[in-house]
């Protein structure tokens, strides 16, 4: 009998249309959109500048995950993180220093900070450049 019934329940999903089981964009997480500067840029000007990462859905405010990708991987903040007005680009003001190479995990595997506003965790990304020698 239980073989019969997961038969009936294989071929029950076999039928079922694939729209039926349909995703919309806000049920799926958000993900990075475009970061500044690029990830693997190998030219970025040293000094105070303003990171860029914008994602591809409105964000939760005053939730964040700026992890270092390795031991001393993160520049010097200057401020805290904070959103632009669409709430979708998170801005993190640093000072780089010439002729090194930095990486930030955006969400990992430990750390779920960025989120949309219906609570989905971002799906991790890996930002990693390097500055221009002085």
């Amino acid at each position: 009998m239980k073989k019969l019934l997961s038969a009936l329940a294989l071929s029950v999903l076999v039928l079922v249309p694939a729209a039926s089981f349909a995703q919309t964009i806000e049920m799926m997480p958000p993900v990075v959109v475009k970061t500044f500067p690029e990830s693997g840029a190998k030219d970025v000007a040293p000094g105070e500048v303003e990171i860029k990462v914008t994602f591809s859905k409105p964000m939760t405010d005053n939730s964040w995950s700026w992890s270092s990708a390795w031991q001393n991987s993160t520049p010097d903040t200057i401020g805290k993180p904070k959103y632009d007005a669409d709430n979708k680009t998170c801005i993190l003001k640093v000072k780089l220093e010439p002729g090194k190479t930095y990486g930030y995990w955006l969400n990992s595997n430990n750390f779920h900070g960025f989120k949309d506003s219906q609570n989905h965790s971002a799906v991790p990304y890996l930002l990693v450049f390097r500055t221009a020698a002085q």
